[in-house]
């Protein structure tokens, strides 16, 4: 990048203001003056005046069709971690978990506060998913699913379900056990075929390819941000 343009990006002046000051020898790049045109890498350090100047890029924020065979782990030594199959530039760490086996839309960051927002169990967000299991729904398999079903020594909370064929229906939660559909769906005599996670909250899997993943929309964050009642410190979407 050109050392105006960091400088204009930076916030510190304008890429014509950037230039005066250059021929004024303010700007400095890794302790050496700084020319018309020359270029900044990551690595180097600017100075103008000799106060270190940065850009604030903001955080990342992602929503990805996570494939069936990927671990939402962020330990490197395990083989099919996310971390490693996002290989994203920056530092991620994913919002909750969707087991090994499942797939659907899984959140990305490196917000560590919005993460703590987002998995606040007391703060009950929806999350939606599409679920196909190996023998036909019943109305008393509907019913107590919707009313919960005891696993770990505890009953889910009431969650809303939609059937879609004999086999097939929409569930959505708002809280996250561990395997939490599997288990109730275990407890009622059904085992799970397929499970993919298709929303959370306002985010939907719609559009993301199999596999694949994206940055969030700034109309997505902005809604994402008032449902949680979260104030970011700064602006922290990061600039495309």
């Amino acid at each position: 990048m050109r050392i105006n343009k960091f400088l204009s990006e930076a916030g510190v002046c304008s890429r014509r203001g950037a230039d005066k000051w250059i021929d004024d020898k303010r700007v400095k790049i890794n302790d050496e003056l700084a020319t018309l045109g020359s270029q900044v890498e990551d690595s180097d350090v600017v100075k103008v005046d000799n106060k270190i100047i940065t850009i604030d890029k903001g955080y990342v924020y992602i929503a990805l069709n996570k494939p069936r065979g990927i671990t939402s782990t962020t330990e490197k030594h395990i083989k099919g971690n996310v971390v490693d199959y996002v290989n994203h530039p920056e530092r991620i760490f994913h919002i909750g978990r969707l087991d090994k086996d499942s797939e659907g839309l899984l959140l990305l960051t490196s917000d560590g506060d919005i993460v703590n927002e987002i998995l606040r169990s007391e703060n009950h967000h929806e999350k939606e998913y599409v679920v196909t299991v190996d023998k036909p729904i019943t109305k008393e398999f509907i019913k107590n699913m919707s009313n919960g079903v005891v696993i770990l020594n505890q009953k889910t909370l009431p969650a809303k379900l939609e059937q879609l064929n004999d086999r097939t229906f929409k569930i959505i939660l708002t809280q996250g056990l561990n395997r939490q559909i599997r288990r109730m769906c275990e407890t009622l005599g059904y085992n799970v075929k397929k499970l993919k996670r298709i929303r959370i909250m306002n985010i939907k899997l719609d559009g993301i390819k199999y596999g694949e993943w994206r940055d969030l929309t700034a109309e997505e964050f902005n809604t994402l941000t008032q449902i949680l009642s979260y104030e970011p410190k700064r602006e922290r979407m990061k600039s495309k």
